[in-house]
C-alpha cells in the first residue's frame, strides 16, 4: 500500500519499475566520458534538421521511440507521456511528441524536470491510473544559450563558475511490469531561494534547494546518507557541489563518502574548457538512461538517490532584476531481483 513518509515523501507499496530507457546526445557529449554508454549520439548539432530547436525535437524523438522500443512493449501500450524541457512553452517536447498520439503532460521544473517527470511517472503508476507511461526531459546547448543568455556567434567571456548546457535527451518507460530497477519512493522539492541572481552560477542557484530536499528525504524516510551507493544531483557542477556538500554539513549530514553530480561526471572539464560542468535537463537525464540505470540494473549499485535540480528563472525575471529561486526532487531508485518481493 502507498504511503505518504514525513512531509514531503511518499513510499510506494508496490514500486513501479523502469522497463526501457534511452539516452541521445549531441556533439560536445561526444567527446566527454559518458559517451560510450549514450545509445544514440550526433556529430551535428542540429540532428539533420533546420534549427537548434527543430534538432533538440529530433532528439526528444529519438528517445522517446528508443526507450519504447528497448522496454519490449508497443507504443499502443503506453497511457500518458511527461515531458519537458528549458524553452519557452516547452516548445521542443511539444513538437518532438506531438505525432506520436499519447496523452501528455507537459512539465517545467527546469534543469530538475526530469526528476519531475520520474516522480509523477511512478505516482501515476503506483496509483494505478496507467500500466505504462513515459518520463522525458531534454536540452539543447546552442537553443538554451540563445533564450537565456548570449547568441552563440556573440562570443561572449564566461565565468568559470558557469555550467555548459547539454544538448541531449533522456527517456524512460515507467511501468508495473517487473524489472530490475524499481522506484521505492520519491521527494518532491520545495522552491528555495537564497536571494542568488547571478545567472551564470547555477550551481549557487539550485544546492540549497537539493540540500534542502536531501535533508528532507533523510528526515521523511529515517535513513542516513550511507542508506545509498550514491546520492546523485543532476548539474550542480562544481561550484554547487561544494556549496551543497557545505549547506549539509550545517544539519550534521555528510554525503561525501558517496556524493557525485551529473554535471561534472558528463565533461572532462579540463579537457573540454566546460568550466563547472555541464547543465541542462538533458544532463541528468541522459546520465541517468545511459549510465546509472545500468549500475544499478547490474547490482553493482543496490540503491541510488537521483536529485535533479533546477533554476526558476526567465529571461523576463532576469532582466526584471528577480532573483534565481531553486528546486529539486529526489527520486529512490533501487536494484531489483527478478521474482524476489520489494
Amino acid at each position: 500500500m502507498n504511503e505518504k513518509a514525513g512531509k514531503q515523501s511518499i513510499r510506494f507499496g508496490e514500486p513501479p519499475y523502469i522497463i526501457g530507457s534511452a539516452a541521445v546526445a549531441g556533439p560536445k557529449e561526444i567527446d566527454g566520458p559518458m559517451a560510450k554508454y549514450f545509445d544514440r549520439v550526433s556529430e551535428d548539432a542540429t540532428f539533420g534538421k533546420d534549427s537548434w530547436e527543430e534538432g533538440e525535437s529530433e532528439m526528444v524523438r529519438q528517445a522517446v521511440n528508443m526507450a519504447i522500443q528497448k522496454s519490449g512493449i508497443e507504443k499502443e501500450e503506453i497511457r500518458y507521456i511527461f515531458a519537458g524541457d528549458l524553452l519557452g512553452q516547452i516548445i521542443a517536447s511539444t513538437f518532438g511528441i506531438k505525432d506520436m498520439s499519447i496523452p501528455t503532460f507537459g512539465l517545467y521544473g527546469a534543469c530538475s524536470t526530469c526528476g519531475e517527470a520520474l516522480s509523477l511517472s511512478a505516482m501515476t503508476i503506483a496509483a494505478g491510473y496507467a500500466d505504462n507511461v513515459i518520463a522525458e526531459a531534454s536540452s539543447h546547448y546552442g537553443s538554451a544559450e540563445k533564450q537565456f543568455r548570449f547568441p552563440l556567434e556573440y562570443g561572449n567571456q564566461r565565468p568559470l563558475s558557469a555550467t555548459w548546457t547539454v544538448t541531449g535527451s533522456g527517456a524512460f518507460v515507467v511501468s508495473n511490469r517487473e524489472s530490475e530497477v524499481c522506484i521505492k519512493g520519491v521527494t518532491t522539492g520545495k522552491i528555495v531561494d537564497y536571494g542568488v541572481k547571478d545567472s551564470m552560477n547555477m550551481g549557487a542557484c539550485m544546492a540549497p534547494a537539493a540540500a534542502d530536499v536531501i535533508y528532507q528525504h533523510l528526515q521523511d524516510f529515517g535513513i542516513k546518507p550511507t542508506y545509498y551507493d550514491r546520492i546523485i544531483t543532476g548539474d550542480l557542477g562544481k561550484v554547487g557541489k561544494t556549496i551543497l556538500t557545505d549547506l549539509l554539513a550545517m544539519n550534521n549530514i555528510d554525503i561525501s563518502g558517496n556524493h557525485m553530480d551529473c554535471g561534472i561526471e558528463i565533461f572532462d572539464n579540463d579537457e573540454q574548457d566546460t568550466h563547472s560542468g555541464g547543465s541542462g535537463c538533458g544532463c541528468s537525464a541522459t546520465v541517468l538512461a545511459g549510465y546509472i540505470l545500468k549500475m544499478v540494473a547490474s547490482g553493482e549499485w543496490k540503491r541510488v538517490l537521483f536529485v535533479p535540480t533546477g533554476a526558476m528563472l526567465s529571461t523576463v525575471s532576469f532582466n526584471e532584476g528577480q532573483t534565481i529561486p531553486g528546486i529539486a526532487h529526489a527520486v529512490m531508485i533501487e536494484h531489483h531481483e527478478k521474482g524476489k518481493d520489494v
